[in-house]
């Protein structure tokens, strides 16, 4: 369908393509992932012939429609209706439906017959291209995108940026163009929204070519990856995650002969260093000499995701109680939020707050931090030192300082070095740490407020989607900080993999209520999943080994556990960890054979039982331990 062949792009002297080829074909699902400024949306914007090639070609079939989002459609406006804005899909419908209204208003002021033998022929042609079901399919798409009924007769104008995106994603998707050209399509997508479209991509009948740093959305949607890096297009056949194996193998093979080959030089180059003065050397000399000059050097790999370095640093510990709620209520005119809900939070809570968009979940972080008023108690605990990251924090940056004195002057305490290490996190390298605030775009500023927020002294950290505006080099550094974070967090979020890494409780609003689940956000998507409604039937085709229910824990008559039924319990958990060590060895030997490496089919589906397995034989052992933790508390009484 489109063929991108030895394609060189340059920016001023800047090389962003150098002899790149991609070739796209009908149905592909394509994730393009790279760096910040390695070329992902000016690749979208060649592609779509906003850009034209320095060198190379890019051909498409005659007929190929394309199909573009790009982020610069946030400045979009009509003072139409949001649905009449969406249903400008179907222009030849729509185009019909106002020719049918002028005739219908002829025949009212004037009866004839030749008339109505063209509205009769405008119908036929109106039900051939399916026209009476148009508005109920773009009404479908925007409530799919998180739009009530009653907005759908409200103005595009009167919605924000995010939401008038939603509106033009949902009209490019109902014109089905045979290639969908999607940069960041889920940076204005609440979670359920961000699930819909997954949904609709995976099947959509055409080719997708989408730029995210949401790795769970191209995990469900991609079918091939291709990544920017060294100016060059690397395909790689899987979603994400199949991806980051094959990349680590490719690094693993590649590094091998790179060592292969220094090893090779370094032998070249002693002797020709030992044998140059010899005559009756000369021919073999000269021989190496050439081979060293016409050898292919092959570049070793550097992971381009190092640990972080940033460390967090608060003095003071607090209490056990970190924040309690209580019987809370919070409304906007009509619309109720809250209704006397009430929780505590707890030292070393890491919380994920999810859910749609306009549930509350901004203001519950406005009204921990005080900043809101309510009906009720909020109230913080002993020796709580809080600090609130969200986009109206950009307000208190000062616009003259540049952006290092800005870090300096939070009283951190941190060198200047530290601080040009965390910048370097959020993508502020070398002389990029002196530019002025004032200059800054948007997302650069909320880097620069995010910074702020992490090196404070705070032991409790609320943080309003703190992954917008990075790439994943930069959440998987945001990731690694969290990880190590000693205090307690509440993070409001929509990205899946990020909250799935960093949070050890989920919350979610329900009914006017805030609702607790104690887990990983991975254990609260299995548990929904388990709810009665929507229990899938498996699927006998998966060769990797599904998570198995936690063992259940019997009670004794009384409601305590009895030692016998735990000992029973524990030896059933013996059982199961010994089948599945005796299952994890054999993979292991599979892993170990060279000529799965041959079949990449084979050597995905091998990697994904392993590591199902490893997943089971923790949580087995972790099992283990607390039953025998109760049976030696047991055996104490």
């Amino acid at each position: 369908m489109i063929a991108v062949n030895n394609l060189s792009y340059f920016i001023g002297d800047r090389v962003l393509f150098d002899n790149a080829s991609l070739h796209i074909n009908t149905r592909d699902k394509i994730g393009l992932i790279g760096l910040n400024g390695t070329g992902k949306s000016t690749l979208l914007r060649l592609l779509n012939g906003n850009y034209q090639p320095g060198n190379g070609t890019i051909s498409k079939s005659k007929d190929c429609t394309i199909g573009y989002l790009d982020q610069d459609l946030l400045s979009y406006n009509s003072g139409d209706p949001i649905l009449k804005v969406t249903m400008q899909a179907f222009k030849q419908a729509c185009k019909l439906q106002q020719q049918i209204d002028e005739t219908l208003s002829k025949l009212e002021a004037n009866y004839l017959e030749s008339t109505v033998k063209k509205l009769t022929s405008l119908q036929e042609e109106f039900e051939r291209l399916d026209g009476y079901s148009i508005q109920a399919k773009a009404e479908e798409v925007l409530e799919g995108m998180g739009f009530k009924t009653n907005d759908l007769q409200t103005p595009l104008s009167h919605f924000s940026g995010g939401w008038r995106m939603r509106v033009i994603l949902a009209r490019l998707l109902l014109e089905k163009p045979d290639l969908l050209l999607l940069d960041e399509p889920t940076n204005h997508l609440d979670l359920p929204s961000i699930k819909w479209v997954e949904q609709y991509l995976k099947n959509y009948e055409g080719a997708v070519v989408v730029v995210s740093h949401d790795r769970r959305f191209l995990d469900q949607v991609a079918e091939t990856i291709v990544e920017v890096s060294q100016q060059k297009l690397i395909t790689y056949n899987g979603n994400y995650n199949h991806y980051l194996e094959e990349k680590s193998l490719r690094s693993e093979i590649q590094n091998n002969a790179y060592a292969n080959q220094q090893q090779k030089i370094k032998q070249t180059e002693l002797f020709i260093n030992r044998f140059k003065a010899k005559a009756s050397k000369a021919r073999q000399v000269q021989s190496r000499i050439k081979s060293l000059d016409r050898m292919e050097r092959i570049e070793e790999v550097t992971d381009t995701v190092a640990p972080v370095k940033f460390r967090f640093n608060f003095t003071q510990r607090s209490g056990r109680t970190v924040c309690e709620l209580n019987n809370i209520s919070k409304s906007f005119g009509q619309t109720e939020i809250f209704r006397n809900t009430s929780v505590t939070i707890e030292r070393n809570d890491k919380i994920a707050l999810i859910g749609a968009n306009g549930k509350g979940k901004s203001t519950l972080l406005r009204i921990i931090a005080g900043t809101e008023k309510i009906q009720g108690e909020s109230k913080l605990g002993y020796n709580v030192i809080s600090s609130f990251y969200a986009q109206h924090q950009l307000e208190a940056l000062d616009l003259e300082q540049e952006i290092l004195e800005e870090l300096k002057l939070c009283g951190s305490g941190k060198t200047e070095l530290e601080l040009r290490s965390l910048l370097g996190c959020f993508l502020f390298t070398e002389d990029e740490v002196f530019k002025k605030i004032k200059v800054l775009s948007g997302g650069e500023k909320s880097r620069v407020a995010l910074a702020k927020t992490l090196i404070s002294e705070a032991n409790f950290l609320l943080l309003d989607e703190p992954t917008n505006h990075l790439d994943m080099q930069s959440v998987q550094i945001l990731i690694q900080a969290l990880i190590q974070f000693k205090g307690t967090f509440i993070i409001v979020s929509h990205d899946r993999h990020f909250i799935n890494q960093v949070a050890n409780k989920i919350w979610y609003i329900e009914d006017h209520q805030l609702k607790s689940y104690p887990g990983t956000y991975q254990e609260y998507e299995y548990s929904q999943s388990r709810q009665p409604s929507s229990v899938a039937a498996p699927d006998s085709r998966k060769a990797v080994r599904p998570v198995k229910p936690k063992t259940p824990v019997s009670k004794s008559s009384s409601g305590q556990d009895s030692s016998k039924e735990l000992t029973q319990q524990l030896t059933r958990i013996e059982e199961m960890i010994e089948s599945v060590e005796s299952e994890k060895l054999q993979l292991e030997q599979k892993l170990t054979d060279p000529t799965i490496y041959s079949n990449a089919e084979a050597l995905h589906q091998t990697s994904k039982a392993f590591q199902e397995n490893e997943k089971e034989l923790s949580r087995l052992n972790d099992e283990w331990v607390k039953i025998a933790g109760k049976l030696d508390i047991l055996g104490k009484n």
